[in-house]
């Protein structure tokens, strides 16, 4: 049994979990995500701990953000767009429980406190993370290695520091992609 609630978009999403792994759930209802259920996250997140696992598309992002500037410190779980497909829908209920398994196994706690970290933008700009033709693909595929999924180079910047990313596993992270 998970020890934190996972907080997911919608019943097929708790469904998907329910298969992978023994966990309690709490349902946002899609992107309108409403004081009544950030207040269930914050409790939750003060008695057992939160797991925010929301889709990897654009409103997924949008509930994820909601919650980390509403209810700090949670931990969250990512998964790849392509492992979250299914004839053209992407969502976590679409997922295998393998999938779900490891993207549970791999949470990353958001920092609370804010703050730099050790990732500058020099770093990303030298790793072709941004101004590069292939920045984006670059992006995902580091973001997939380091567990933190799809974003922009501004989020993404915010989320290696957010989420404490060592220039050790962002080194490693970064020479998958040119291969010696």
């Amino acid at each position: 049994m998970i020890r934190e609630i996972i907080v997911v978009e919608g019943k097929d999403d708790t469904a998907a979990i329910k298969r992978a792994v023994e966990a309690d759930t709490i349902e946002t209802g899609g992107s309108a995500i409403g004081p009544a259920v950030l207040r269930r996250i914050a409790l939750a997140q003060e008695r057992r701990g939160v797991i925010v696992f929301t889709d990897p598309d654009h409103a997924g992002e949008r509930i994820r953000k909601i919650i980390s500037a509403k209810v700090p410190g949670c931990k969250h779980a990512f998964l790849p767009q392509e492992l979250a497909e299914y004839k053209g829908d992407i969502g976590i209920e679409n997922a295998s429980p393998e999938a779900i398994r490891h993207a549970l196994e791999t949470v990353r706690t958001e920092c609370a406190e804010g703050g730099d970290g050790d990732i500058t933008w020099s770093d990303m700009m030298d790793a072709g993370l941004l101004v590069h033709p292939d920045a984006a693909a670059r992006r995902l595929a580091v973001g997939n290695a380091l567990g933190i999924g799809y974003c922009n180079g501004k989020q993404f910047y915010r989320r290696c520091n957010a989420f404490r990313i060592s220039r050790e596993e962002f080194a490693a992270a970064v020479s998958r992609l040119d291969p010696p």
